[in-house]
């Protein structure tokens, strides 16, 4: 938990959290998260496009920056560009199909979102 606390204040925003645990396991989890756009896009995204990555989350990294520039654009007010951000997402993490995706509601292009 020490190191996460370093990151904080290294990078000077975020926050470190407790995940209790609701498993077998007795210790809970703790993270480092960041949720505000500019910290994301002002000061991680930069920082690890400097000192990129030297695990197998480097392409995740990649496309998660791909993502936060693509927002930064506005890119996800349209559908066509949150279908495109979707797309991206469900490569990363070895996540499930995007329900978005395969939703109705995408086909449907409602007019909030078409800016």
């Amino acid at each position: 938990m020490h190191v996460l606390h370093e990151l904080e204040r290294f990078f000077e925003c975020g926050h470190v959290g407790r995940n209790a645990r609701h498993d077998d396991h007795r210790e809970d989890l703790y993270r480092y998260s960041v949720r505000s756009f500019g910290d994301l896009i002002g000061t991680i995204v930069p920082f690890f496009e400097a000192h990129p990555l030297r695990t197998a989350k480097r392409e995740e990294f990649v496309r998660f920056a791909r993502v936060v520039r693509l927002m930064s654009q506005k890119v996800h007010l349209t559908v066509d560009g949150l279908t495109q951000i979707a797309g991206i997402a469900q490569t990363m993490n070895f996540r499930k199909p995007s329900r978005f995706l395969e939703s109705s509601e995408a086909i449907r292009q409602p007019s909030h979102l078409d800016g």
